[in-house]
């Protein structure tokens, strides 16, 4: 298996155990009255803001009250939180990816919407304390040596979004835009390949997914190395299966890396946290379920509130609006699962990353010339633009129509299952 398939892999089995996590806890947050209420009365004062009309917001200069941009774009982050709901629970993977990239194609700044998509997992990690019943498999030692890495992690990433916004506000666009193009583009292909392998395939034999919970049968070669690698102090972790050392440095760097990627890109402290736990450090996944959620929830806080929050890069009224349109998306796109095929799924998995990957690309041209680092002319520049945003919002909409659809068509075989909790994990077979 060459490099790029291993690191699709790799990143394939963060976005499914990321998927996983959200899935757990937005049901928690459903199913709870008493959450439903708080966040009802948390939506209450964001939407008063918006008949106020004042000049000093949160996202300005100065911060004096809740930020708004305006009534539309607050539906619309109801829009994308649902849309994002939609591919995390019926495809189990990805959902998150489109958040940012989404929200930028609305017209929120870079750094506005990386900063609000990174509180949005905050506020959904604290309110979902479903995630207690699996605490008990947390790692204390892990936990501290990565966070004490994710921490730092997550100041030089968002000093690395803050510099170059206050250096200039296109380069931080160009910036953000790049990391999604690369990574979305990396991601998409080759779930659009693996796509076309099962299509063209006559059985249904998987071709490599994981569940997110499930992980690899054993411990890699590469962990079982970076294990024998003794830099005091060393970390004991899983005594319940007989016992196993890392170093406190290699799993600092693991920290450090997640906060990084956690402050750039918006997408949460738990995105790669679980296959580096399982591939690299070698991690019972008993114990990486359990560590993972103990760290999203300070990783995520420290990128959204530290980095962002407090010189005004959040906007909580988005950030309520995509928590509320995910919370019903997760719950319907979860459902839908089970009467429609997988490889359907698969194909819609691939189609929404490049979609994101198209919405980015297309920008950069236009951001480049502005920059002046190309010279093309403002049409074309523009043109090119407009027509990744198309491509990408009728993607986002024929995908969310499709699954509704499904939905509305065989709601009452739904009803007449008794469970109505369905898996969150990318389906690997057609049914």
């Amino acid at each position: 298996m060459g490099f790029g398939r291993r690191m699709y892999e790799f990143l394939k089995m963060a976005s499914v155990a990321h998927a996983k996590w959200d899935y757990e806890v937005s049901m928690s947050i459903l199913k709870n009255r008493k959450k439903m209420l708080i966040l009802l009365a948390l939506l209450l004062p964001v939407l008063a803001v918006g008949l106020i009309e004042a000049g000093d917001m949160i996202g300005g200069k100065t911060a004096y009250a809740p930020a708004h941009y305006s009534n539309l774009i607050f539906v619309v982050s109801i829009a994308v939180g649902l849309a994002a709901g939609l591919i995390t629970g019926c495809i189990g993977a990805g959902g998150g990816f489109i958040i940012t990239p989404a929200l930028m194609a609305a017209g929120v700044k870079g750094i506005l919407a990386v900063g609000t998509d990174v509180f949005h997992i905050f506020a959904k990690a604290i309110m979902g304390t479903t995630v207690h019943k699996k605490l008990g498999n947390v790692s204390v030692k892990l936990a501290a040596a990565f966070l004490v890495g994710s921490v730092g992690g997550t100041f030089i990433g968002g000093a690395i979004n803050k510099g170059l916004y206050n250096k200039d506000p296109l380069l931080s666009e160009a910036f953000i835009s790049t990391v999604y193009a690369v990574l979305l583009g990396f991601l998409g292909f080759y779930a659009l390949a693996d796509f076309l392998k099962s299509r063209k395939a006559a059985s249904s034999a998987s071709s490599g997914g994981h569940d997110a919970h499930g992980g690899p049968s054993g411990t890699t070669e590469f962990a079982l190395k970076l294990q024998k690698v003794n830099i005091p102090p060393m970390i004991t972790f899983d005594e319940d299966f007989g016992g196993r050392k890392i170093s406190w440095l290699f799993v600092a760097i693991g920290g450090l890396i997640v906060g990084m990627l956690a402050a750039i890109m918006g997408v949460g402290g738990g995105f790669v946290t679980f296959p580096m736990f399982v591939y690299i450090f070698g991690v019972s996944t008993a114990t990486t379920v359990g560590t993972d959620i103990f760290q999203i929830i300070f990783t995520a806080g420290f990128a959204s509130i530290a980095q962002y929050a407090i010189y005004g890069y959040v906007f909580y009224t988005l950030a309520i609006g995509m928590l509320l349109g995910s919370l019903i998306g997760i719950q319907v796109g979860a459902l839908t699962t089970k009467v429609v095929k997988g490889i359907h799924i698969r194909g819609f998995y691939a189609l929404s990353i490049i979609a994101g990957f198209i919405n980015r690309v297309t920008t950069l041209p236009k951001k480049m010339t502005e920059l002046e680092v190309i010279n093309m002319p403002k049409s074309v520049t523009t043109t090119i633009e407009n027509v990744g945003n198309i491509i990408f919002w009728i993607v986002v909409a024929a995908f969310g129509f499709w699954i509704i659809s499904k939905f509305i068509a065989n709601i009452g075989t739904l009803r007449s299952e008794e469970d109505y909790a369905a898996p969150v994990l990318v389906k690997e077979e057609a049914k």
